[in-house]
């Protein structure tokens, strides 16, 4: 999955989106997706989100069928890059 944020600069509660598109499959598997990543969210983004912010989960292919464990650690590392620097760019995991 693909996570983005973006600062809205204010003090308002998170938002939090989901998407998948047609290339991922049929609705059966773009809905499954949205789910496991509407779970993996409530799961792990309660104590790493930040007021102001807004985030998209954007499903991939894998995200249907990879590993729930390994979705939540790709979810929170995700998260932690995108926080690490306030206003830079996302590196994944480039130092």
């Amino acid at each position: 999955m693909v996570v983005q944020a973006r600062n809205r600069m204010d003090s308002e509660p998170p938002r939090i989106g989901f998407t998948c598109t047609k290339k991922l499959g049929n609705a059966v598997i773009r809905n499954r997706s949205k789910r496991r990543m509407r779970e993996a969210a409530r799961l792990v983004m309660g104590g790493q989100v930040l007021p102001g912010f807004d985030y998209v989960l954007i499903g991939r292919a894998a995200t249907a069928t990879r590993n729930f464990g390994d979705l939540q650690k790709d979810l929170s590392a995700a998260l932690q890059r995108l926080h690490r620097w306030p206003h830079a760019v996302a590196d994944k995991g480039k130092s």
